[in-house]
């Protein structure tokens, strides 16, 4: 018997409760506002109730309602300072934390699939969860050899949840969208929705977790810990202690922000290039700061649930599609738009309208170095959402190929967590190692000639 809340009248009735429950509080604003208290403050109060009761409904269903709340945690800073205030603290405490599952259910989801003497397989474990997330909960243990390791059990009954979660979700789309300026929140919800059958299969991730692993073994700069054991519902991985990157965005150092910055800027980069995979879940719980003593910090990565394959690594048209951007190649970066189809055919438009509406968003990749802050940010979102902006009449009229739909959350999730860190990057140096296309070939060509 599973502990989720997954019959669907169940789940739909708590996530019907938030647009009930926003319209409810309209009118209790209206009510505070016509005894005569300010507009500001009601909004402020509105705001945090709103929050509160979003994110408690999200967390106690797990399953899609919480991966949903995961997704849109790192946009926090595209939101106001006067709407993000109260959302913070709710979505930090999202990105780590949901109510565990029992014990006995853990132990009988080990005793099917691992055996009926899995105990033995650990020196200890933990009954008490490290940590709990959207499919699955993480217990600290002892492998036999000695090693700690992190044991992933997956809740029974997630899939059907996560299903039932965003199908439910993409019903109130519409009311959810305001939560993130100029960010359409259904192809969101379509999108995790694709990707609920990779998540689930515990043997992807494992795969995926050991490429990258083997990949970066004796890396300087980056960490993942290695497989050690996996049957279906059940993932063992090498234990990784550090810092979360959400602990570092609360209280971390400037130093420490800026090289998580740097760090997490190139494995989003040199990921794909390295192993031909894309880590498509770039939240902060997904990420630790570890001590080094030759660097000073070494970034960790959790969670492979969900990775873009891209065998070739990124796509060569991003790097010389963002190279001629900087370079003022108006009619070319039409071109290769229209080429790649995020122009459609049907669609015809000012190739210099277009540079313009393109410049401010690769400012990071045009700087030696770039400090990202929440403010930058909320400017983007507000120019893109602005209905009388010449930046939403334009954006509206682009298209995003499905090919191209993960890569782009991907790509924009980071730069969401970069902003909330508030670190300084060096994104440029990162581009022209890792991303092809953004060099000249000639460049690349003498680069390989001197090295």
């Amino acid at each position: 018997m599973s502990d989720l809340p997954r019959k669907a009248v169940t789940r739909t009735a708590k996530l019907a409760a938030l647009p009930l429950g926003i319209a409810g509080r309209a009118t209790w604003g209206l009510g505070k506002r016509i005894v005569g208290e300010s507009a500001e403050l009601v909004g402020r109060e509105l705001q945090q109730r709103t929050a509160e009761q979003l994110f408690k409904v999200l967390g106690e269903l797990k399953g899609g309602a919480m991966k949903f709340g995961q997704a849109l945690s790192v946009f926090e800073s595209a939101l106001p300072e006067e709407v993000a205030g109260p959302y913070r603290a709710a979505l930090t405490k999202l990105q780590d934390a949901a109510p565990p599952m029992p014990t006995r259910t853990v132990h009988s989801v080990l005793e099917e699939r691992v055996g009926k003497d899995w105990r033995e397989l650990f020196l200890e474990f933990e009954e008490k969860p490290a940590a709990a997330a959207s499919i699955g909960q993480v217990h600290r243990a002892v492998w036999h050899d000695g090693r700690p390791v992190a044991v992933k059990v997956q809740y029974p009954g997630a899939g059907e949840a996560l299903l039932s979660d965003l199908g439910q979700l993409s019903r109130f789309a519409r009311l959810l969208g305001p939560l993130i300026p100029g960010m359409d929140i259904k192809p969101l919800i379509a999108e995790l929705r694709d990707r609920v059958s990779e998540e689930l299969d515990y043997g992807l991730e494992a795969q995926a977790q050991q490429a990258h692993a083997e990949e970066f073994a004796g890396d300087p700069d980056v960490v993942v810990p290695a497989v050690v054991h996996q049957c279906e519902q059940v993932l063992v991985t090498e234990w990784m202690e550090g810092t979360p990157l959400s602990e570092v965005i609360t209280d971390g150092t400037q130093e420490q922000r800026d090289r998580a910055g740097q760090l997490l800027t190139r494995f989003l980069f040199s990921g794909p290039a390295r192993t031909g995979l894309l880590h498509a879940d770039p939240h902060p719980g997904n990420f630790r700061l570890l001590p080094d003593e030759k660097s000073g910090w070494r970034l960790g990565v959790l969670d492979f649930g969900t990775v873009d394959r891209l065998p070739g690594g990124l796509p060569t048209h991003i790097g010389e599609s963002l190279r001629l951007t900087i370079e003022g190649e108006a009619e070319a970066v039409y071109e290769m738009l229209r080429t790649e189809g995020f122009v459609k055919e049907s669609i015809d438009l000012d190739p210099d309208a277009v540079l313009d509406y393109l410049l401010p968003i690769i400012e990071p990749a045009r700087a030696d170095e770039f400090a990202f802050a929440r403010g930058w940010m909320r400017s983007q979102a507000a120019r893109i959402a602005d209905p009388r902006s010449p930046a939403h009449q334009l954006g509206k009229q682009l298209n995003l190929p499905p090919s191209y739909l993960l890569i782009h959350r991907v790509t924009l999730s980071t730069i969401g967590v970069l902003c909330q860190l508030g670190a300084t990057v060096r994104m440029r140096d990162e581009l022209e190692e890792w991303l092809p296309g953004f060099l000249y070939e000639e460049e690349e060509d003498e680069s390989v000639a001197e090295a």
